[in-house]
């Protein structure tokens, strides 16, 4: 790993109506639009949505490292996130989110011992740890049949 501090640069581009271009060097861009729930158009991308994705990719990437770490096996971790917008004391944001996570493991497995990995990925995923809101962890552990 590099040294701290990092430092992500990301920008955005949009006429007065439409979608907003959001780019990175070396990445592709993507294309963003309102949520329906802000009367955007659906079907595309929002900064909402992005959130929340970006809560589960690093809860997933995160879970990687200290799996690895723990030299823990397993075989695949779905995770699904949650985000609560809501108007809080004149302002909105997200006051919640939760994440259910469905780890699969191979036969005799030591469920104990992947539940307290997934507690430690969620309780330090830098992304979840910068925001505001409630965090919430459901997990099950769930034994391969093939």
């Amino acid at each position: 790993m590099k040294p701290y501090p990092h430092t992500y640069a990301v920008s955005a581009d949009a006429s007065a109506t439409g979608k907003v271009s959001v780019a990175s060097p070396g990445l592709p861009v993507l294309e963003t639009a309102p949520p329906p729930e802000f009367d955007g158009p659906g079907g595309v991308w929002s900064p909402e949505t992005l959130l929340v994705a970006a809560i589960a990719d690093c809860f997933i990437l995160t879970f990687r490292g200290v799996s690895r770490a723990a030299h823990f096996d397993w075989v695949r971790l779905e995770a699904h996130v949650d985000g609560t917008l809501e108007r809080a004391s004149g302002v909105t944001q997200f006051v919640r989110y939760t994440t259910r996570a469905t780890l699969t493991v191979k036969p005799n497995t030591d469920h104990a011992k992947a539940q307290e990995l997934l507690a430690r990925a969620e309780k330090v995923c830098l992304v979840a740890n910068s925001l505001r809101g409630v965090r919430a962890l459901e997990v099950q552990v769930r034994e391969t049949t093939a």
